[in-house]
Order: structure tokens, then sequence, then C-alpha cells
């Protein structure tokens, strides 16, 4: 099958976050189980540009990415060489699977695959969200839905959700949607591994000789929760905080003074963006991952704390909420700082419950959130709706 992704930012634009690793995951996963995958995408890296080749095809683990340069509306993502891109190689595909909202390259991609009469998934990667909507770009965000993106997703074969919470949030909207597909994300296990011969950087060498610390993983981002979580570490009265992650939002001074203004300042570590070994040991060695976002349609770091036998400490906006919860393999707790507080110092009393939690939540990312059992079942969506398509 040939399967074409389309996405405003990919690999290597780190900046970007969660999504674009997981969609490298997904389609070098679909390439192993024999596909012909190729993805669009842009070279904007945050506020720079990415060093690669332009609109010709890049080998990353099989899959072929072309990146195409943004002109006029940066912040939109257009790019006109892409727009001439898609009206030529769409037609040679079999289904074309759209990633993100509220931007020109899904937008554009669907009108290509509507021209060639090419199925298309659309996947809203968490954007789809109404309370989100309403707190960040509100009437620019409801002009671009009513003009663009409503259209996009009602003509789609079906839109992809990775969680039943996204579903959810999706159809709040009532509109004429197409059937929705719950495919989570998934994880490559090999990459969690905890060498203790690793060479680690300095200050993530000091961090994991301090004692227990939480950790906080991802972008510093205003929709994650982070103040209520240090609020909460000022009443836990023991344990460090470290907030590892880039800064694209520039929180981190604000969230220092709040720190320092609750006396916990010196408990309270921001080593930066983390990968590789010292991702690694972060995961495996903190005595919880805590994630209390305002919204947040899966959360890819749930599954690498979990992977790594780690306990997490969730709010019920997070996607994986659901799952933790019945695998018992963490604790889904209101966010507020005061329950937080409670559920960390529970963590830290019981050593022995933190543990088991951690092994239910390794048994749960082996038995269901590997990569290769995500793109078994996202095939099969993408042969369905190829199937519905030759139907009609």
């Amino acid at each position: 099958m040939r399967i074409l992704h389309v996405v405003p930012t990919y690999l290597p634009a780190w900046r970007h976050g969660g999504p674009i690793f997981a969609i490298h995951g997904l389609a070098k996963a679909l390439v192993a189980r024999g596909h012909e995958v190729s993805v669009f995408t842009t070279n904007v890296h945050a506020h720079e540009d990415l060093e690669v080749p332009l609109a010709r095809p890049v080998d990353l683990d099989g899959v072929a990415v072309r990146y195409f340069p943004t002109r006029l509306s940066r912040r939109l993502y257009r790019s006109p060489t892409m727009a001439a891109a898609l009206a030529q190689e769409m037609p040679r595909q079999d289904v074309a699977h759209l990633h993100s909202l509220f931007l020109w390259p899904p937008a554009a991609a669907g009108r290509a695959a509507r021209l060639a009469r090419v199925p298309y998934l659309v996947a809203p990667r968490g954007m789809l969200v109404q309370d989100l909507i309403r707190q960040r770009g509100r009437w620019r965000k409801r002009l671009w839905l009513a003009a663009v993106d409503r259209p996009l997703l009602e003509r789609a074969a079906g839109l992809h959700v990775t969680s039943e919470l996204e579903a959810a949030e999706a159809r709040r909207f009532g509109w004429h949607l197409p059937e929705l597909f719950v495919v989570p994300n998934g994880i490559d296990l090999a990459e969690l591994e905890d060498r203790p011969d690793a060479a680690l950087s300095p200050a993530v060498d000091e961090l994991v000789r301090l004692g227990p610390f939480f950790l906080c993983l991802g972008r510093i981002s205003w929709k994650k929760g982070l103040d209520r979580v240090i609020a909460a570490l000022a009443e836990l009265g023991d344990g460090t905080l470290v907030l590892a992650g880039n800064d694209e939002e520039g929180l981190a001074p604000a969230l220092s003074r709040q720190a320092q203004s609750l006396g916990v300042a010196h408990r309270l570590r921001l080593p930066g963006p983390v990968s590789g070994a010292d991702k690694a040991a972060l995961l495996a060695r903190c005595a919880a991952l805590v994630l209390p976002s305002l919204s947040e349609n899966f959360g890819n770091v749930v599954l690498e704390a979990m992977g790594a036998g780690r306990p997490v400490v969730l709010s019920p906006e997070v996607g994986l909420a659901s799952e933790v919860l019945q695998a018992r393999a963490g604790l889904v707790v209101p966010a507020d700082s005061s329950t937080l507080a409670r559920a960390l110092r529970g963590l830290l009393a019981d050593p022995d419950q933190a543990a088991q939690m951690g092994r239910r939540g390794a048994e749960l990312v082996r038995r269901r959130f590997t990569w290769a059992a995500v793109a078994e079942q996202m095939e099969k969506v993408y042969q369905e709706v190829q199937r519905r398509a030759g139907s009609r």
C-alpha cells in the first residue's frame, strides 16, 4: 500500500513536541510491514529552518520525507511548492493521512486528495477541543474551523483519534463527522533502556543522585498544568521536581518565580530538553511521572514512563487516564495542588505499591502499545477506508 502522511512539522524538528515522534513511529512501523510510506512536511523548526534538502525525498528509517519551504504566511505553514508536489504525487497514493488542524498543509492535502479521489484520514492531534479553542485564539480558530477545517473533516473518509477522550471531544462539536477510528500512539521499548554504564550529562547525573524526584517530561506549555505541580511540591514537603523539556513559550522564568515565592526553588530543576540516555535515566529512576494537563488527547510520555516501569499521576483530562485506571498503573486525580500533593506523598510513603503500579504499566505497554501492534491496527483502518472508497 502507498501511504502519504502530511504534517506541518516533522523530525528532526523536535521542538514541536510529541506528535512528530508519534507520526514517525507509526510511519517507520508501517514500512516494516511492507508499505511504501511518504511524508510531506515543511522545514520549519520553531523560529528557525531545518538544514535539510528541500522538495526531494530524504530517507528516515525507510520513510521518504520531503521538506518544503514556507512562503508568505509562515504562521500557517503555507508552502506553494508543497501544493505543486501534492497535485503531482497524490494520484499515486492509496490513502492519505493528514495530521493537525488550523494550519495550511492538511487543508491543502485534503483538497488534493479529493481532486485525485484518494481517501484520506484526518488526525486532529489534540486540537479539536472546545475548551482549548476558547482559551487561545478563539475567534481566529472559529473562523478557520468554519471556512477550512470543518469541510476538511466532514469530507474525510475517517477521523483518526488516539483515545476515547479525544473521540468524545470531537463529537461535542455536533458536526456530520465521518467514522471515528480510535488507534493509539505506540512506543519503542528499546529506546527506554536505562543502561548503568551509559554516559549522562552532568545535569542529569546530578539529578538521578539527588534522592526521590518527580518528573514532568515534555514541552513546557501552558496546558500542561505545571504551576499546579509546583504548588503541590510546596505542600508535599519532600522530594524534588524535575521539569524537563523545551520551553518555546518562555514559561520557565514564571515557573521559577512561582517556586521562589513558595519557598521551593531549591527543590525545582529545569534541565531543558533531554533525549537518549539522559531521558531513559530520568524515566527509569523517577519516583513517578506527573502530568496534570488541562487537555491531553493521548499523552505519549505516559507510555514512556509506564514502559520504563514507573507509576504515573495524571489528571482525568489526559487521554490515557482510563487505561491507567483500568490497569492500576498509576493514579488519576483532580489536578488541584492539594490532591496532587496527597497522591505524590502516598507514592513516596508506599514504594511497594509504586513498584507494583510500575510493573502493571510495563505489562500494559508490552501487550497493547508497541509500534508493531499499533501499525497493524492502523493498517486495518487504511484497508477499510480503501474498501469503502472503492465500493462507491
